[in-house]
């Protein structure tokens, strides 16, 4: 009995000792295969999370060794988000669902360094269960030593170091242990220019991150980098997450975030496989790794999981997200005499998916549904001191959500433009008022045919901005018959007058945005946003919409109002089909082809010609340099 009792204790002292219980053989039985259930770009559609808690919860009975993680950009999209920094409510359901890690994208710094350090700090305080945060390429040196950044950079470092954000993680459970880090990618960093915060190479902090590991978990199964920098569907290998698995030994699994790509069947580079399952929760993307003699773990296979009415609801589930949207009421859409499931108006009307729209060239009637919005809300705010607004403009980059038939309501709403944050605060891009000459109507329509194709989320919607287009064209010259005209089709249709400024109206991000087209065309489109005064804007906060108490025009409540003015409670027949307001011209005949060409043609022709009478001057020069030698010989 003595000695029972003795060989007993023998591991328990040891352990005390600092002698790992595994030295001595460990009893935990080693997982044969690991699971790794992961979402992407959720953008706050927790509506889906009874689902999808579902479906961890099966994945976790089949195998214990099962973790759960995000590849970021899990807020920003639907109404839970107004609710955000105060409650969390992403990160707790998260928490609750079962994740255990997630990374940052770009949407979570859609509330600026300030609001993502009040999320966190109201996250942690709930005491609710939270994911793990893994990033590991933020820049703090260079960010604190940025004057303009070092406040709410170090305020910002606080609060991830009181939440416990970390490079990596460890996790371990059934028997499997494995590492995971977070990288955050350069085009997510463009896309946060109000972040206040600066981040280093992804794939040099990958290879970084990655050594750490190997050296301080050596006994890791599986490395898993949960990377929000994308794959680019129509040029994968351009994409930054073939680069990083192409370039970093190491790494088992890439959860490819940012791009929102749908993938039935994995990317496999350098050993690396590269997944995606989509966007707004749609589908759980699951990743299976087997125990292979001699290998490790090696994968075994993939499928996405779609999260619809074939997938029962977690009831608990249920009852936490109907919580949060009680608070969502209570605390946002009281404040614009508004509930989440307010029905606007009716729409038979198919409007173009979400999925697709902004994917070709060409009017689109949501487009023009929400581009009249804008105008309609201006009307309202301003009311008897309406100035008239000559156009809007709307980027498909902003747009997040569309309408199906049936009934339209308030959280619809919402969701097609749900982004940002004022000056306020207040989850919601204002709309802005700026003024810009004939020309610049005229590049902005040029940035939409000639740019837009290569980068898809700056293709324009107008309303009260009309113009063709011939893709035949020179770029930058494929725009022509610019035309102002009333979007409620009062008024006739004319054209911009040279020395005039014409009021546009956008949403605060996309203005900054277009202030941008000078530095990013190299000077070769130069579109100065302008005061009333011709005066060019500086601060575009200054120039936000607001109503008669003063508050911020939020875009999403032009929207709403106007979609609830609609008579009848139902959505106009005019927008079932395109107005003519973009027109291709798909020609080669002359007239379409010479018609009213823009100042880079002309500047591209003059070039043109003087390459020619060089080259003329300098095959004339030599001919006579040659005719000169004949005579010498002769």
């Amino acid at each position: 009995m003595k000695r029972t009792l003795f060989l007993i204790m023998i591991p328990v002292l040891l352990l005390c000792a600092g002698i790992p219980a595994a030295a001595f053989g460990d009893t935990q039985k080693k997982a044969k295969e690991i699971t790794v259930v992961f979402t992407h770009d959720m953008h706050s559609h927790l509506e889906k999370f009874p689902k999808l808690a579902t479906v961890i919860r099966e994945e976790k009975r089949k195998n214990e060794a099962t973790f759960v993680v995000d590849g970021g950009d899990f807020s920003m999209g639907t109404p839970y988000q107004t609710i955000w920094k105060r409650r969390a409510s992403e990160l707790r359901m998260m928490g609750f669902a079962g994740f255990d890690a997630a990374t940052l994208g770009n949407h979570e710094f859609d509330y600026r360094s300030e609001g993502l350090r009040t999320m966190l700090k109201n996250a942690k305080r709930s005491g609710d269960p939270l994911p793990q945060l893994v990033i590991a390429n933020i820049d703090w040196e260079g960010t604190l030593k940025d004057k303009k950044l070092k406040a709410d950079g170090e305020k910002l470092r606080e609060s991830m170091k009181a939440f416990g954000v970390k490079d990596y993680t460890v996790l371990e459970r059934g028997g499997a242990k494995i590492a995971v880090l977070g990288i955050f990618g350069e085009e997510s960093a463009s896309y946060a220019p109000e972040s206040g915060t600066k981040f280093l190479d992804p794939v040099k902090s990958a290879k970084r991150t990655v050594a750490e590991i190997n050296r301080e978990v050596p006994d890791a199964d599986l490395i898993v980098c949960l990377s929000h920098s994308g794959i680019n569907p129509e040029n994968p290998e351009k994409s930054e997450d073939i680069r990083l698995a192409e370039e970093t030994e190491g790494i088992d699994l890439i959860v490819s975030g940012h791009s929102h790509t749908y993938m039935k069947t994995p990317i496999r580079r350098n050993g690396v496989v590269i997944a995606s399952c989509g966007q707004y929760n749609d589908n759980a993307g699951v990743v299976r790794f087997r125990e292979t003699a001699g290998k490790g773990f090696v994968y075994k296979s993939y499928l996405e999981k779609p999260l619809d009415k074939k997938v029962k609801n977690d009831k608990a589930t249920q009852r936490k997200t109907a919580a949060f949207k009680k608070l969502v009421n209570r605390e946002y859409f009281a404040d614009f005499g508004y509930s989440w499931d307010q029905v606007l108006a009716r729409s038979d009307i198919r409007f173009t998916p979400i999925d697709s729209f902004g994917q070709k060239q060409g009017e689109d009637t949501l487009g023009n549904l929400i581009s009249d919005g804008y105008i309609y809300g201006v009307r309202q705010a301003e009311g008897s001191g309406y100035e008239h607004v000559d156009a809007a403009v709307v980027p498909a980059g902003v747009v997040r959500g569309s309408f199906r038939r049936g009934d339209i309501t308030v959280a619809d709403a919402f969701n097609a433009l749900s982004l940002g944050t004022g000056k306020d605060g207040k989850p919601g891009y204002p709309l802005v008022s700026v003024y810009l000459t004939a020309r610049e109507l005229r590049l902005a329509a040029e940035v939409d045919i000639s740019i837009s194709p290569l980068m898809q989320p700056a293709r324009l919607y107008f309303s009260g901005l009309n113009y063709k287009y011939n893709p035949h064209r020179f770029i930058l010259d494929r725009s022509y018959d610019v035309m102002l005209k009333d979007s409620m089709g009062n008024g006739q249709t004319r054209k911009p007058e040279k020395g005039k400024l014409y009021r546009v109206v956008a949403d605060l991000y996309s203005a900054q945005m277009l202030s941008t087209v000078n530095s990013m065309s190299r000077g070769l489109l130069s579109l100065e946003p302008k005061d009333e005064n011709g005066k060019v804007i500086t601060d575009f906060e200054d120039r936000i919409i607001r109503g008669k108490d003063g508050s911020e025009l939020k875009e999403w409540y032009a929207l709403a109002s106007y979609i609830d003015s609609f008579s009848g409670n139902k959505v106009p027949a005019r927008y079932a089909a395109a107005e003519g307001r973009k027109i291709c011209e798909n020609s080669w005949s002359p007239a379409p082809m010479n018609k009213d060409h823009s100042a880079f043609f002309w500047i591209l022709v003059g070039l043109l010609t003087l390459a020619v009478l060089i080259a003329a001057l300098i095959i004339r020069g030599v001919r006579r340099m040659l005719t000169r030698r004949r005579g010498q010989r002769e």
